[in-house]
């Protein structure tokens, strides 16, 4: 099952964690032909993995959940502000 470091988890909980957002907001993650895309979501779609760690919320779509179950999800901001995503394999 894919992990959150805790960069993760507290970028995630910020970019859902604001005014009027419902208690189902999460970080959804799709496979897509380039790899994976990334957004902040109010639910999950039908058929999505739920993964819940340290009050963050993840959305996996089926094809994302399958190539990331042994990953671990990390974030972080880069030089010019901008939100940066990675994936590395489980110890």
């Amino acid at each position: 099952m894919l992990t959150l470091t805790e960069n993760a988890c507290t970028i995630v909980k910020q970019m859902t964690d604001v005014p009027d957002a419902p208690d189902t907001a999460g970080l959804r993650i799709t496979q897509v032909d380039t790899g994976f895309a990334v957004a902040a979501t109010e639910q999950p779609e039908a058929g999505d993995q739920t993964i819940e760690q340290d009050g963050a919320t993840v959305y996996l779509d089926a094809g994302a959940a399958e190539r990331l179950d042994a990953m671990t999800l990390d974030a972080g901001v880069d030089d010019t502000g901008a939100l940066q995503f990675g994936l590395v394999a489980q110890a």
